[in-house]
Parts: structure tokens; C-alpha cells; sequence
């Protein structure tokens, strides 16, 4: 008989709402234990198949199994350089787990709480880091997202002479602005950064390659490669009357302010920031629902999630949309905003929507929202939030010369991550547009393998 999960304990909604704790406690020990002992240590382990870094998954779960941490992180971190990131923020549940084979009984070994326990042990024990000295050429990484850590990470264990570029004051990117302090401690991020340090990894902030150092000033202080892991920092806006009213916010101005400039400890902190006492957050991904919890964590009394489809189409992960629903976020579905109201006095007194019905099927898989005529509701919020979606920052690459993009402004690369111009390379959202943490990371992989192999190429020619 298959046991049943070990559910990761979280705490209560009506405590947790009031600050910017953790949400999710880990497991202790015993759980753990009981879980990684579920796992079927397969054969042929699917669940590798569905990780894009490749995380030796069962080999990892048999070590937890004796107890032996230090064995089970240095097997994780063969593959995945940021295990304690990914153990939080990665949609495990449509990837590794999905391909558990106790998953077709609904069962699927919880990967990612586990990952995330032998991440925590390492941070806790303080268990000893292998570092390699490095000896080869001096490779740039333009930006501190996921897809350039985890680049830069590999680079390292090759054996190159890594720097890390980063245009803002604090390392980490969309894991440092982007996602909340709730889901995601930046005490965590900073751990991870500190063992890529340990790796013998450069970090230097407020540089921006382009403008503050050029590409060829970079080349002239010896670096032979780079990688451009810039990420998609350019919000998306709806394109309604009313979005120029006091009171909107893209979702990267509101978690960045939060996040990265800390407006939740204002005026402990220099940064003020306005939060309605009725707010409407547009869109229904993983950056919607941060966007609404946090918003109910600064103090506002009524939160609704505006989706024009329905609950089944919600792009979010469903721990995060069970998460919101715990805390009281309300859920407006199949509604869609066409305007934002004025008081009179340029702010944000309601938001006028449409009723929606799904109708077939479109090319990306999802039931089209179609327009119910002449029927519209009203919400009245003092304050609303868009959450559809980010694009290339065009400040990360517009001053590079010889860089191609597409329309959307998206760097071209070839299936390794090789640009238009020689020996640069790119991954994560600046090439695919936004997704998730793990994706950035399987192309900063797949960038760092084919980094090597160019220089390797260059050694063999001269």
C-alpha cells in the first residue's frame, strides 16, 4: 500500500497575514525522513526528466534517507546551484512531480520540500563547500537572475574566472525584487549568493553593461565570454483609459518597492508607498497573487483578483492560489477591466469591468474569453494593481551594438544560447520572455555548457 504524503506544515492565515514571515515552515526532520522514505528509487527516474536542471532526484532522496546531508547537497548541487531557492518558488507539482510515478495515483514524493530541507540543513549546519580554483578565462555575467547565477555557477565548477554584473545596489534580481519576503526570505538569497561566492564567483553591483562599462571596455580587461541574463524587468500595461491615475501600479513598481526598497518597514526605511483600503490586482499568475497578499499584508482591507477566464485557465501555481484564498483574497473570474474610474481629483475611485464567457480553444492552449455584450460590473478600490506580464528591459541591451532582437525585443540566440555577436551568449527571460525561476535556470545551464565549449574552440584554434 503507498503511504500518503507528508504535507509541509504552514502557518495559520490569520497570523501570517499580519507580517512578511514565511508562509511555509519546511519539514522537521521526521517528516522528511517519512517522505524521502515513499520515494520508489525508480530505475528509470522520470522525475529527472521533468527538471529543467536535471537534479539527480532519487540519488539525493537515498542519501536523506542515511541521514547524510552533506552527500544529498553535494548531489543536488551537481546539477542546481540555488537548491533553497527552487525548494520555494519552483512549480515542482507540473515538472519533477508531475513525472513521479506515484503521481498517477496523486501521490507524487513531495521533491520540492524535500530539496528545500536539504538546502535548509546546509545553511544550518554550515556543511563544507568544495570550491574548484579557477584557472581558465575570464567569462562576464550581465545580470544576478536565476538564469546568470545558475551560469555562472557552472562556469565556476569548469573552472573559469566568473564576474557577475548587476545594475541595481543588491544581487539576486526578479528572486530579490520580484518575490516576496513571505515566500521567499531574501536571508535565503542571500545564502545562495554567499555559496557562489564561495565558488570563487565575483559579484559587482551598480554597473550597467552598456552604460557604466561598455562591452568593449569589458573585452579590453580580459574577458573572453559573456552571458546576458538581464530577465524581463518592463512591465505590461493594459492599455485603458484611467491607467495614468494616482493609485495604479504595474506589479514591478509595487514589489520592487516593496521587496528590494523594503516600503513594508516604512519609516523605519526611506521608502513610502500608497496602499489602498480597497485594491484590485489584474491578471492571475504568480506575480498577481504575491501582488495581492502582499498588498493585504500592508494593511488593506478588501483584495480582489480581477482574471477574465475562469479558475481552471488561472496561469498561477495552485499552492499560491489556495494561499490567496486563505487570506481572503477575492476572486472576480471571468471579468475583465476596460476602464479605471476617476474620483474627479485623479485618483483611482473604481474599476468598470466586463462580464466574460470562455468560448474555443486558442493556440496556445487556453479557452478564448469572449465579451458577454452590454454586460459590465463595477468594483469600487481605490487602488489597482496590473499584474499581465513583463518584457525585456530595452536599458540591458539596447547600448549593446550588433545585438539582435525580435519585435518584442527579445534577444535572438541559437538553440545553445549563442547571439548575433561572437561569444555572447543569453538565457532566461530576456530570450523566452517571463517564466519561471527553473526555466531561467536549465538556460543559464545550457548557456555555461556552451560558453565552455566556445572557449574550449578558441584554445583549440590558436
Amino acid at each position: 500500500m503507498i503511504s500518503s504524503k507528508n504535507t509541509m506544515p504552514k502557518r495559520a492565515p490569520k497570523e501570517r497575514v499580519k507580517d512578511f514571515q514565511e508562509v511555509a515552515l519546511g519539514y522537521t526532520k521526521e517528516q522528511a525522513l517519512a517522505e524521502a522514505n515513499r520515494c520508489l528509487n525508480c530505475k528509470i527516474p522520470k522525475c529527472v526528466e521533468g527538471c529543467p536542471v536535471e537534479t539527480p532526484i532519487p540519488r539525493f532522496i537515498q542519501a536523506l534517507k542515511k541521514g547524510d546531508y552533506q552527500t544529498a547537497s553535494y548531489i543536488i548541487k551537481e546539477k542546481n546551484s540555488l537548491p533553497a531557492i527552487c525548494g520555494r518558488v519552483c512549480p515542482q507539482e507540473v515538472q519533477c512531480e508531475m513525472n513521479c510515478v506515484l503521481a498517477k495515483k496523486g501521490l507524487a514524493v513531495s521533491i520540492g520540500a524535500l530539496e528545500r530541507f536539504i538546502a535548509d540543513q546546509e545553511r544550518e549546519l554550515n556543511l563544507e563547500v568544495k570550491p574548484k580554483t579557477p584557472t581558465k578565462e575570464k567569462v562576464a555575467i550581465i545580470g544576478s537572475g536565476p538564469a546568470s547565477l545558475s551560469a555562472a555557477a557552472d562556469l565556476a565548477l569548469y573552472g573559469y574566472r566568473v564576474t557577475v554584473f548587476e545594475a541595481l545596489h543588491e544581487l539576486g534580481g526578479v528572486l530579490r525584487y520580484g518575490i516576496p519576503e513571505f515566500r521567499l526570505p531574501k536571508a535565503i538569497v542571500d545564502s545562495e549568493i554567499q555559496y557562489l561566492e564561495k565558488l570563487g564567483i565575483e559579484f559587482k553591483t551598480n554597473i550597467i553593461v552598456g552604460v557604466t562599462e561598455s562591452l568593449a571596455d569589458l573585452k579590453e580587461q580580459g574577458y573572453k565570454a559573456f552571458f546576458i541574463g538581464a530577465g524581463a524587468g518592463l512591465p505590461t500595461f493594459l492599455g485603458i483609459p484611467g491607467e495614468n491615475l494616482n493609485g495604479v501600479y504595474s506589479a514591478n513598481e509595487f514589489l520592487t518597492r516593496v521587496n528590494l526598497m523594503k516600503a513594508y518597514k516604512f519609516p523605519e526605511v526611506d521608502t513610502p508607498i500608497f496602499v489602498g483600503e480597497k485594491v484590485a490586482v489584474i491578471g492571475a499568475g504568480n506575480v498577481a497573487m504575491d501582488s495581492a497578499r502582499t498588498a493585504l499584508r500592508l494593511g488593506s482591507k478588501e483584495v480582489h483578483i480581477v482574471y477574465r477566464r475562469s479558475k481552471e485557465e488561472i496561469p498561477a501555481r495552485l499552492e499560491e492560489v489556495s494561499n490567496a484564498e486563505e487570506e481572503g483574497v477575492i476572486f472576480n473570474l471571468l471579468t475583465n477591466p476596460v476602464e479605471i474610474i476617476s474620483d474627479g481629483n485623479f485618483k483611482v475611485n473604481g474599476l468598470r469591468c466586463q462580464k466574460m464567457k470562455l468560448g474555443e480553444v486558442d493556440s496556445q492552449g487556453r479557452k478564448k474569453a469572449l465579451p458577454i455584450s452590454g454586460e459590465y460590473i463595477f468594483l469600487e478600490v481605490d487602488m489597482v494593481i496590473i499584474a499581465i506580464g513583463q518584457g525585456p528591459n530595452p536599458l540591458a541591451i539596447r547600448n549593446i551594438p550588433g545585438l539582435k532582437t525580435d519585435k518584442k525585443g527579445l534577444i535572438k540566440t541559437d538553440s545553445r544560447g549563442q547571439t548575433s555577436l561572437p561569444g555572447v551568449f543569453s538565457g532566461g527571460d530576456i530570450v523566452t520572455g517571463a517564466a519561471t525561476v527553473i526555466k531561467a535556470m536549465g538556460a543559464g545551464k545550457e548557456a555555461a555548457k556552451a560558453i565552455d565549449e566556445y572557449l574550449q574552440e578558441l584554445r583549440e584554434g590558436n
